[in-house]
C-alpha cells in the first residue's frame, strides 16, 4: 500500500477520519421533522441567557470591560501621592499603573528586555523541540503497542506529577548552571506530558480505520505511519500548542541562576528587579509575558488551522504544501527504490502469460 489505507485515498483519509468521529461540542442536528427538531426555546433572556452565543462585538466589548475593571481596581488601591495615602503601599510591591508603565523605557532600553526575551524564547524552543522529537515517537509507540505503554507508564506518571521546582537542584548537579541546564530542564518538564498526550491521541483513533487498512493489505508500519499518525496528528498538534505555553511558564524557574555575563533571560530580570530594583519592572514584566504568550499562541493556532483545515477551519495553505511534498517524496521513492519483481512473475512475463490470470503469489509480510 503506497499511499493510504483509507479507501477514499490519501487526500481525504484524514478528513474522513475527522468528519466521522462524533464531536461533543457540535452534536449532530436532529431531523427537521423529528420531535426534537423544533426550534429551541430561549434559555432565559437578556444579558444572562444560558449558554447562548453572542455577537463578536459583544465578546470584544466585554473583554475590554474586564481589562478596564482590573485597571480601575488597580488604580483605586494605589491612588495617592504619598505612601500613607494609599490603601496598598509600595512596600507591598504594588505600584500605581502610571508608575509601572512609565518604567517601560528603562526596562526596554537600559536593561535590554528584547535581548533577554529572545534568549528565553530560544531556550524554550530548543528544550521543547527536543522534548517533541523524543516524546512524539515514543507516544506513538505507546499508543500502538500496550506492552511499550506499560513499560513507560511509571516514568510518564512520575514526570507528570513531580513538582518542577524540585528538579532545579537535580538539573544543576547533572548539567551545570550554563545554557544546557535550562534547555534540559524544559525537556524534562515537557517530555512526559507529550508522551502521554500523543499516546492518548493515537488510542482515540477509531478501530474501524485499522480494520479497513488490514483488509486492504496494509502492513503494520504502514498502518502506523499512514493511518494512525495522520488521523491523530490534529489532536497531537493541539496538545503540543497548549504544552508550549506550559513550558514558557516553566522557564522562569530555570533562569534563577545565570552563568557569567550571558543574558539571563526574563526570569533573571525578575529576580534582579526583586532584589535590587526597580521593583516596578517586576509587575511590568508580569504584564508583558501574557501578551507575548498570546502572540505566540495565536501564531501556533494559525499554523494549526492551516495544517488541519478539515478539523479547525482555515485556508489549508500549509496542508496543501505538506501534501505536495509527500506526493513528491512518494514519486521519488518509487523511482529510486523499486521493489524487486518476484521470480515467478518474471517467468510468467517471459512466457507471455498474464500474471493477473495465473494468479499473483501471496504478498510477503513486511
Amino acid at each position: 500500500m503506497s499511499q493510504s489505507a483509507d479507501p477514499a485515498g490519501p487526500e481525504t483519509s484524514s478528513a474522513a477520519g475527522a468528519a466521522a468521529e462524533p464531536s461533543l461540542a457540535s452534536p449532530a442536528a436532529p431531523a427537521p421533522g423529528s420531535p426534537t427538531g423544533r426550534k429551541r426555546r430561549p434559555r432565559g433572556g437578556g444579558l444572562f441567557a444560558l449558554r447562548q452565543p453572542i455577537p463578536r462585538w459583544q465578546s470584544v466589548s466585554f473583554s475590554l470591560l474586564g481589562v478596564a475593571s482590573v485597571l480601575l481596581i488597580w488604580w483605586f488601591l494605589t491612588r495617592g501621592e504619598t505612601v500613607e495615602d494609599r490603601i496598598l503601599s509600595t512596600s507591598k510591591g504594588l505600584y500605581s499603573p502610571w508608575e509601572t508603565f512609565s518604567s517601560f523605557h528603562s526596562l526596554w532600553f537600559d536593561r535590554a528586555f528584547t535581548r533577554n526575551l529572545l534568549v528565553t524564547l530560544r531556550r524554550v524552543v530548543l528544550g521543547f523541540g527536543l522534548a517533541a522529537a523524543v516524546g512524539v515517537p515514543l507516544g506513538v509507540l505507546c499508543g500502538c503497542f500496550p506492552r511499550i505503554h506499560a513499560f513507560f507508564l511509571p516514568m510518564t506518571l512520575f514526570g507528570r506529577n513531580i513538582p518542577m521546582a524540585a528538579l532545579i537542584p537535580l538539573t544543576f548537579s547533572l548539567f551545570g548552571i550554563a545554557e544546557w541546564q535550562k534547555i534540559m530542564f524544559i525537556f524534562i518538564a515537557s517530555v512526559a506530558f507529550i508522551i502521554s498526550d500523543t499516546a492518548r491521541a493515537i488510542g482515540d483513533v477509531r478501530e474501524a480505520y485499522v480494520d479497513s487498512a488490514f483488509t486492504l493489505g496494509a502492513s503494520r508500519w504502514q498502518i502506523i505511519l499512514k493511518v494512525l499518525v495522520p488521523l491523530a496528528m490534529p489532536t497531537i498538534f493541539n496538545s503540543m500548542r497548549l504544552l508550549f505555553g506550559l513550558a514558557f511558564g516553566y522557564i522562569m524557574l530555570a533562569e534563577v541562576i545565570k552563568f557569567g555575563g550571558e543574558s539571563g533571560g526574563i526570569g533573571d530580570l525578575i529576580n534582579i528587579s526583586q532584589r535590587r530594583g526597580p521593583r516596578e519592572h517586576v509587575l511590568l514584566i508580569l504584564l508583558i509575558i501574557p501578551v507575548v504568550a498570546l502572540m505566540i499562541d495565536s501564531m501556533l493556532f494559525w499554523i494549526q488551522r492551516e495544517l488541519f483545515p478539515y478539523r479547525y477551519g482555515g485556508l489549508g495553505l500549509l496542508h496543501q504544501a505538506v501534501r505536495g511534498t509527500m506526493h513528491l517524496w512518494e514519486d521519488l521513492k518509487s523511482r529510486v527504490w523499486r521493489r524487486p519483481i518476484p521470480e515467478q512473475i518474471k517467468a510468467q512475463l517471459a512466457a507471455g502469460t498474464d500474471p493477473a490470470i495465473v494468479g499473483l503469489p501471496d504478498r510477503p509480510p513486511s
